[in-house]
């Protein structure tokens, strides 16, 4: 088990080595992306990438304080469903219209994982950086084609 410094210490190790594996690729617009903040442009979306003992997990998060506006944006999403899959490489994912948190209260999320791999484990680390890079990549496909619908939706 590993203490909280030595925890804290491969977590910066791990995102930053993530970070220069992500940096020769650029977005579908040709520029520069901060890849663990993917820019969504709407405050209350977020594209969240997530590991642990026992998967890796790319998450695309609405959360906005109004659920009639949370409600829209993911009726949406259902619209776009055939070509987000297409672009998430035909990975459907799952769609979770209604989660709670208690810290964030309700949301939607749409996930993709990577199961049996190990966040602590060396050996996985090259799969989990693979899996990330093609659902950012895949995603940021997707985002740069119908972002505006969003932000429309969103204001």
């Amino acid at each position: 088990m590993l203490t909280k410094e030595e925890r804290k210490a491969y977590n910066t190790e791990f995102w930053e080595d993530f970070r220069k594996f992500m940096r020769p690729y650029t977005s579908e617009s040709g520029k520069r992306v901060n890849w663990l903040n993917y820019p969504t442009n709407i405050r209350y979306i977020y594209v969240r990438l997530d590991a642990n003992n026992k998967f890796a997990a790319f998450n695309f998060d609405i959360q906005p304080k109004d659920d009639g506006i949370r409600a829209i944006i993911w009726e949406q999403m259902e619209e776009l469903k055939a070509v987000l899959t297409a672009s998430m490489n035909d990975e459907d994912g799952e769609w979770l219209k209604d989660e709670y948190q208690s810290s964030t209260g309700y949301f939607s999320r749409i996930q993709w994982k990577l199961e049996d791999v190990n966040y602590f484990n060396p050996e996985d680390k090259e799969k989990i950086f693979s899996f990330f890079k093609n659902k950012l990549l895949g995603f940021d496909d997707f985002y740069s084609n119908f972002s505006e619908i969003l932000i429309l939706l969103a204001k």
